[in-house]
């Protein structure tokens, strides 16, 4: 069951699939309507799952789950890769490999391999400071307070050193 996102509880699921690239307007509403008809089929062994998403930044798309009525099985969690991976074909970018970093670089947001981020802190081209994404984050409540922060709040701050 569709819902929109920010009627979403704090302890819903969150999963963020961050691209390699903007989208277009074109795969901006490919994804929208795809993403709107999948969410209003997803289900865990026959139940509706109540599910929104939302696309940030015209680069992440963050589905979030209410999991206080029905929470996500593994073949649920299993479908909704399937999804992003035929999404991730379908625009050619890249949405499922966690080794890549993005970054604000001033006013632009800026995608780099994890090898390429380790570079530029160790060349001080990135700081603690530098404000990074953390995809990590698993639930709504996390997503609002520590998805965007210093690189020194999150786990790229290994890298800092």
């Amino acid at each position: 069951m569709l819902i929109d996102f920010n009627n979403l509880p704090d302890t819903s699921r969150i999963w963020v699939y961050q691209s390699n690239r903007k989208f277009t307007p074109e795969e901006l509403a490919y994804i929208d309507a795809k993403t709107r008809y999948f969410l209003t089929q997803w289900t865990a062994h026959g139940a509706d799952l109540e599910a929104g998403f939302e696309i940030r930044y015209d680069r992440f798309i963050v589905l979030g789950l209410n999991q206080e009525n029905a929470s996500a099985s593994g073949c649920s969690i299993d479908a909704s890769v399937h999804f992003v991976q035929e999404l991730q074909e379908k625009m050619e970018v890249d949405l499922l490999d966690k080794m890549n970093v993005t970054y604000y670089n001033g006013a632009f947001i800026a995608h780099k391999s994890l090898l390429d981020f380790r570079k530029m802190a160790k060349n001080k081209s990135v700081s603690s400071s530098t404000v990074v994404f953390n995809n990590l984050v698993n639930t709504m409540a996390e997503y609002k307070e520590n998805w965007e922060v210093p690189a020194k709040d999150s786990w790229h701050n290994r890298f800092l050193a």
